[in-house]
């Protein structure tokens, strides 16, 4: 088991009173699967992803990652987890617009201390597996928003992660673009990668092997697709 949550809560403080957001979510992951979540604006869906990737913390329950409980974490284990096991990408990117492809890919080797040499290594083998062996030099404003994504999952998988967590990942590309990168996600699993996936877009999520629908800070559905995702990527094209 890669992932255990227990009645897990969520609440935040306003004032002299509390605004609950998460209701006693109960949730498993295991390794090497590909999972969607899914709800509307104001559900949860991003509290629920700031905690499984340990931006947050949970207020009640129990968040066990391989099998350690992350409630008993100190700031710097959890700091350790988050570069070391979860490969974050976001829908704009994040990249640092003065550093190149290859600076901006190796920076999470830089903060765990890894030296030069194996960082280059390391960096070059991450861009390579995205398609971008060729661009390495180049800055985001020389690229293009699908290259930019690539930077970005490249940035993510160079620690080699346990988990890969996609926030909307194709949120600020055009459909085609995004159709490229869902691709990627794909091969990316079939490599062996678990892949946790928030979006609100269904044909986004249907690239996901599982789909979880939360609303109102509640599970309300947990699917597991039962046809071939590869006949879904071949309608999608």
């Amino acid at each position: 088991m890669l992932i255990e949550i227990k009645q897990l809560t969520k609440s935040y403080s306003l004032g002299d009173g509390e605004i609950p957001v998460l209701h006693g979510i109960d949730l498993r992951i295991d390794t090497n699967e590909y999972v969607a979540i899914m709800g509307p604006s104001g559900s949860g869906k991003s509290t629920l992803m700031n905690i499984l990737g340990c931006l947050d913390t949970p207020s009640t329950g129990q968040y066990l990652f391989r099998g350690v409980d992350v409630n008993t974490l100190n700031d710097d284990a959890l700091s350790a987890m988050r570069n070391r096991e979860i490969g974050f990408i976001f829908q704009n990117f994040n990249l640092l617009p003065r550093l190149n492809a290859l600076q901006n890919v190796e920076l999470p080797l830089i903060y765990s201390g890894t030296p030069s040499l194996v960082r280059r290594e390391k960096t070059l083998k991450a861009l390579e597996k995205v398609g971008l062996s060729d661009r390495v030099q180049h800055k985001p404003g020389e690229l293009s928003g699908g290259q930019r994504q690539r930077v970005a999952i490249a940035r993510a998988l160079v620690t080699n992660p346990c988990i890969l967590l996609a926030d909307e990942p194709t949120g600020a590309l055009d459909s085609k673009t995004g159709e490229d990168i869902m691709q990627l996600f794909h091969e990316l699993h079939v490599d062996g990668n678990t892949i946790i996936l928030i979006t609100h877009e269904q044909e986004i999520a249907d690239y996901a092997h599982r789909t979880i629908f939360i609303r109102d800070g509640l599970i309300h559905s947990d699917k597991i697709r039962t046809f071939a995702l590869e006949s879904h990527l071949n309608d999608m094209k």
